[in-house]
């Protein structure tokens, strides 16, 4: 007689949708959207916010670079986050994970009402980023791992959208009542109501099955291991791919409603509402389509053509649009389509990059290290704008060039297209 040896098999996704399924997704939804409206609320309240804080003096030059360096302290802080929140995910859970981050990113910007100075806003937002920075590689990661693999561009579309769905809602939320130099802390308590989705997600939430065997079979430092061997080469890539997507949007495109607001001064304050829902309407179309165009075409030539679109529309933006008209809001639409299409992109091709054991880890190391590099972008914004005296079009044509570095990047990484995720 011989003895068998036999290896434990490995958890697989469920063929069939069941209950836990739709909570996990709407959990992640929901985080995602949340994270979507902290993000968009800094663009609509920063002027009315940095006048009133900076009692009137310096003008748009002064704002600008102080919106380029808070915008740094959010994303340098959203960078730290997704470092150590996809670190935590791999170790202490993705459900439990993901809770305390909406925890930290809503009760920290509800602190925001209290501000008395520019650096106590850049502080708010530097902290409540580290909450935001996790939400991103802990939902995609808890989605991706709990569905079908045959979900997976509808999922990454859902969680790019989600984000850009939080974004319309701050355009909804400034038009009910207008954003000015004196209501804009209303705002900031506002966004601290995604605290109670906590309950729901602790409660009710199952964790990814995935990662409890992972978890059982141990493995190395997650850190470490994204940054060495085999996974050093896409991790690197990740990053490249991250940066381009997030230096043209927070160097760049989120400037826009400071832009109308510029334009059109204190006659029109629902402009930088306005163009922050149309600006969103058009991110979650681009976040719809770009998963589904990775799903056709391949990972790599959507990444191409995502890049291609990114810089024409941005050219057309600023360097032919001079007044706050129709056709401005309709740039600002077909900007928001090109420009963040890369958000439905992301969570379809990073969580096909690692393994279980350090997905949560190597994606957030690739979207966040992106926010480094934004961080440089949008402090060059700023100067240029400062540069430009107060030229918010000029700086953003220059910015947006980085488009085509993304556009010769991407032939150097591996298409994934067709294959499952890795165990």
């Amino acid at each position: 007689m011989t003895t068998e040896t036999r290896t434990p098999a490995q958890p697989t996704q469920p063929l069939a949708l069941g209950r836990d399924q739709w909570l996990v997704l709407l959990a992640a939804f929901l985080g995602w959207l949340f994270d979507g409206y902290e993000i968009g609320l800094f663009p609509v309240v920063a002027r009315p916010a940095l006048t009133q804080l900076l009692a009137g003096t310096g003008g748009d030059g002064s704002i600008g670079k102080w919106m380029g360096e808070i915008t740094a302290c959010f994303l340098l802080g959203a960078a730290a986050g997704g470092v150590i929140f996809g670190w935590l995910g791999d170790r202490m859970g993705r459900v439990r994970a993901m809770a305390l981050s909406i925890l930290v990113y809503s009760l920290v910007t509800g602190l925001g009402y209290y501000v008395a100075a520019p650096w106590q806003l850049g502080a708010v937002r530097f902290i409540s980023a580290l909450g935001m920075g996790g939400q991103w590689s802990l939902g995609v990661a808890l989605v991706m791992e709990c569905w079908p693999e045959k979900w997976r561009p509808m999922l990454a579309g859902a969680m790019g959208a989600a984000a850009n769905v939080g974004q319309v809602l701050v355009g909804v939320t400034a038009r009910l009542h207008d954003v000015t130099v004196d209501s804009w802390r209303w705002m900031m308590l506002v966004a601290a109501l995604p605290a109670f989705l906590v309950v729901f997600v602790l409660l009710l939430v199952p964790e990814s099955e995935r990662w409890q065997a992972a978890a059982k079979r141990g493995g190395k430092n997650p850190l470490r291991e994204v940054f060495s061997g085999s996974l050093l080469r896409p991790t690197l890539l990740g990053i490249v791919f991250a940066s381009v997507a997030l230096i043209g949007t927070w160097g760049s495109v989120q400037w826009l409603p400071l832009w109308a607001d510029q334009i059109v001064g204190r006659a029109n304050p629902s402009a930088k509402a306005n163009t922050q829902m149309v600006l969103a309407f058009g991110a979650v179309v681009g976040s719809l389509g770009a998963p589904w165009l990775g799903a056709r075409l391949g990972r790599r030539s959507a990444y191409f053509l995502l890049c291609g679109a990114s810089l024409g529309c941005c050219a057309l933006m600023f360097r032919a649009i001079h007044d706050f008209t129709g056709l401005f809001l309709a740039a600002a639409f077909i900007v928001g389509v090109a420009t963040a299409s890369f958000y439905g992109w992301f969570p379809l091709y990073f969580p096909e990059l690692f393994p279980t054991r350090v997905r949560a880890t190597g994606q957030g190391v690739c979207y966040n290290s992106g926010r480094v590099l934004a961080a440089v972008g949008a402090l060059t914004q700023g100067q240029l704008v400062a540069f430009f005296h107060g030229s918010y079009a000029q700086a953003g044509a220059i910015v947006t060039l980085v488009y085509a570095i993304g556009m010769a990047a991407i032939w150097l990484a591996p298409e994934t297209k067709g294959k499952p995720l890795p165990l």
